[in-house]
């Protein structure tokens, strides 16, 4: 059976390897009917655990934390990470501070922070938090 590659083998042959090569010579001499990478089998690679460090924990008066994230830029892999931190714990109370939340998420884009941030159910702010926000949080 001949096979695509990505890349040319680095054999004369269609096999990847003179190990290869030098195997199935074995086999066809012993008769020995096979395939040759004739089977895909899925796999799941295991999942990397990260670590989020917020920027500012505010402690409410009533109920969880408060979660204040300051960006100036916001990047993809930012934006990701708060997607998969939200859709795993719902109940987190993450809000964002931009410098200008007016900005677009790319050149190629006409969605701004803002507008992401309301996609996705984050409250955000412009320059500091909000004295609503503020009121929710204990005091000295």
């Amino acid at each position: 059976m001949k096979r695509r590659h990505k890349f040319p083998p680095k054999t004369t042959s269609n096999y990847r390897s003179g190990l290869e090569e030098q195997i199935v010579q074995q086999l066809k001499a012993s008769k020995i009917d096979f395939g040759y990478e004739a089977e895909k089998i899925p796999y799941i690679k295991p999942e990397k655990v990260h670590k989020y460090t917020p920027d500012f924990i505010l402690y409410k008066k009533v109920g969880t934390p408060m979660y204040i994230e300051s960006k100036g830029r916001f990047l993809t892999a930012d934006k990701q990470k708060h997607i998969l931190l939200h859709k795993q714990y719902p109940d987190l109370d993450l809000r964002f501070v931009f410098s200008n939340s007016n900005t677009k998420i790319s050149k190629k884009s006409r969605t701004t922070y803002a507008m992401w941030c309301k996609k996705h159910g984050f409250k955000y702010a412009d320059k500091f938090i909000p004295k609503e926000w503020l009121k929710e949080v204990r005091t000295n």
